[in-house]
């Protein structure tokens, strides 16, 4: 099962109060970077600190795969067995574009951890740094 995830409306409300401001002055728009790369780097510091170095539970047998250095423009980040990460991803998150639109799949999304992924990846794209 593929999952797009949804832009959520903060992001709706952050863009069109940044339009708005960027039409009014000339400070620079608040708020996180919202490219492809930068979205991307924040939800694999999310990850890797809420899901691995926290020894949650639901991750403790996988590890995560961070592939940020993209030259097709899709950084993203793989979840693995830990014992064979050569082995098919069991999760995808990748990013694309600027604003950035986000993708996530892979045979976690399926599972019991679908929901809390959709929500963490979510959350940490848009700059918040708590874990779940």
């Amino acid at each position: 099962m593929r999952l797009r995830l949804p832009t959520t409306r903060v992001f709706a409300i952050a863009a069109t109060a940044t339009l708005v401001a960027s039409c009014q002055s000339n400070t620079p728009a608040k708020g996180p970077d919202r490219s492809a790369l930068s979205t991307m780097e924040r939800v694999a510091v999310g990850a890797n600190a809420c899901w691995f170095k926290s020894g949650d539970a639901a991750f403790a047998a996988y590890r995560l795969a961070p592939e940020l250095n993209s030259f097709s423009g899709r950084p993203r980040i793989l979840v693995v067995h830990k014992g064979s990460p050569e082995s098919r991803p069991l999760l995808v998150v990748q990013a694309e574009g600027n604003p950035s639109k986000l993708d996530a799949f892979g045979p976690m999304m399926e599972g019991a951890s679908g929901p809390r992924i959709v929500k963490d990846v979510t959350r940490w794209a848009s700059g918040g740094k708590a874990c779940g």
